[in-house]
């Protein structure tokens, strides 16, 4: 299994300064929506701390939480692809505080420095691997133990 990885630790101190010029602090109540599904994939955030739950709508009443986030984990990675849609919505499961970044200014970065552009988009992939697998191990071992539940 691959590794967790936290985007900043994962960033040289130089590439992570110049990143960091970029970021903006925020926060979220309890409880806040941070995206929905299919929305405009524009920004993504570092957490700083609290926790925040990755959410399915498996129906027009249901949602299901497909992962937890928390301190130093990748919130949103849909602005590195087109057609830069969220893939899934996020909400806060506690109080939360991030830093927050505009993804245009990030690939404006990125394009003027081709080092820090290159491991970022590494780390994405690194943090992307590693989550496919940690949902891969929990679906299987649902399916040996009979359970339904999802995630």
């Amino acid at each position: 299994m691959t590794k967790a990885i936290k985007l900043l630790t994962a960033l040289p101190s130089p590439q992570r300064q110049r990143l960091m010029s970029l970021a903006r602090e925020v926060s979220f109540p309890e409880d806040a929506r941070i995206f929905e599904a299919g929305g405009t994939a524009d920004r993504f955030w570092v957490i700083r701390s609290g926790a925040v739950s990755l959410t399915q709508q498996v129906t027009a009443h249901r949602r299901v939480t497909v992962a937890g986030l928390g301190a130093g984990d990748l919130l949103g990675w849909s602005w590195l692809f087109p057609p830069y849609r969220w893939d899934f919505g996020a909400e806060a499961f506690s109080p939360v505080r991030a830093y927050e970044f505009d993804a245009a200014a990030v690939l404006g970065l990125c394009e003027e420095d081709a080092q820090l552009g290159m491991i970022l988009v590494r780390s994405v992939a690194e943090i992307l691997a590693h989550r496919l697998e940690t949902t891969r191990g929990k679906l299987m071992e649902q399916s040996t133990t009979g359970r339904r539940s999802v995630l």
